[in-house]
């Protein structure tokens, strides 16, 4: 409870990667249903879906594009500010990042209000991919994220009401 700040319930993935075993369930249910579905790259979401971007992108032998907050990528950038639960951010990628037809799947650990996910998605499209598929470990549903990504397929492994 209250991190990062009060009001907020923060929910803590440290103890799931950890968990060797449990981690590579996650890491290997991912890669199966995703080996299928034509996807060209990967998106991870600064910074927790890094970790499970970069070995679901290596499983599927495709790049890891990174979505990070401003200021943290070295090129020029495409940037899209949006709300969050406890205020506003700024998403950004490089430009070029993502190629004109590239078929694309979203990941990050939790999915809460969907701005961060959303905005990715925005990113994503500007480029010229498609969002395949938004993937979360954890969504908090009483946050309504999936409001936020109705015109996408989004799959959530563990859901709290």
């Amino acid at each position: 409870p209250d991190f990062p700040k009060p009001g907020i319930l923060f929910k803590d993935i440290t103890t799931v990667l950890e968990n060797g075993p449990l981690f590579q369930r996650i890491v290997q249910s991912l890669t199966e249903r995703y080996r299928a579905k034509a996807i060209d790259a990967v998106v991870g979401i600064e910074s927790r879906g890094f970790i499970f971007g970069a070995p679901l992108a290596y499983n599927l032998g495709k790049g890891l594009v990174l979505a990070r907050k401003q200021g943290k990528l070295p090129h020029r950038t495409d940037e899209v500010t949006y709300a969050l639960e406890y205020g506003t951010a700024t998403m950004a990628m490089h430009v070029g990042a993502v190629r004109s037809g590239q078929r694309v799947l979203v990941i990050d650990d939790l999915l809460a209000t969907g701005g961060t996910a959303n905005a990715t998605c925005q990113l994503v499209e500007r480029q010229g991919g498609t969002v395949v598929e938004c993937a979360f470990i954890i969504e908090l549903a009483f946050l309504t994220g999936l409001d936020q990504l109705k015109k996408y397929d989004v799959c959530t492994l563990t859901k709290y009401e």
